[in-house]
């Protein structure tokens, strides 16, 4: 049996970019895997466990019926070791945007490829720096509605990039995928995403 497409185990519209981007052909399966950090968890091993398990997850309900690998990725960001998911309204929004004024934080991505019993990932860790934000900006900011739905409650890839004085790192994985490591992955599985019209053997 061969393949032709990967699941994307992930309803984020900036993955899908992402990878349309690179070429890759995708369906999507949106994993139902609770993201909960755990107390003492490092923030590295949180995000690489959480895709991990969404690629698991998914795995297991395609494996019996329309197997193909999939792609699994999850994105926090850190400051002061304190893991920043998305913000659950106004306030959380506005507290963690000003958590990150005037200062750098770290933007971790970890990405998991499952395909039959193996199983391959990896953490993708940026540098973003903050300019200093006022409380007028941050609440024009959340009125946007941008922040709602995003790791630390902004999207460099929107009006959050007029925050951004500076990142050291992947600026797609601070979008939620990093690309050269995701494209490596997909080699590895004997699936280059230039070439979209390859199959994937069993």
């Amino acid at each position: 049996m061969t393949k032709s497409f990967i699941y994307l185990a992930s309803q984020s519209p900036r993955r899908r970019e992402l990878l349309d981007q690179i070429g890759v052909p995708y369906r999507v399966l949106v994993s139902s895997v609770t993201e909960a950090h755990r107390a003492g968890e490092r923030p590295d091993r949180y995000v690489e466990r959480i895709a991990a398990d969404k690629a698991d997850e998914v795995w297991a309900r395609v494996a019996a019926s329309e197997p193909a690998p999939v792609l699994a990725a999850d994105t926090a960001v850190v400051v002061d070791d304190e893991v920043f998911g998305k913000p659950a309204n106004e306030a959380e929004a506005l507290a963690m945007l000003e958590r990150l004024s005037g200062r750098s934080h770290t933007v971790l991505t970890a990405v998991s490829l499952r395909w039959q019993s193996n199983r391959d990932g990896l953490v993708a860790s940026s540098e973003v720096r903050f300019r200093a934000t006022t409380t007028a900006e941050r609440m024009a900011y959340c009125q946007s509605e941008e922040p709602f739905d995003k790791a630390g409650a902004y999207a460099i890839q929107g009006l959050g990039a007029l925050f951004v004085e500076h990142l050291s790192g992947s600026y797609s994985a601070v979008m939620g995928l990093p690309l050269f490591e995701t494209a490596g992955l997909l080699s590895r599985f004997d699936m280059p995403p230039w070439l979209a019209g390859r199959t994937i053997a069993s």
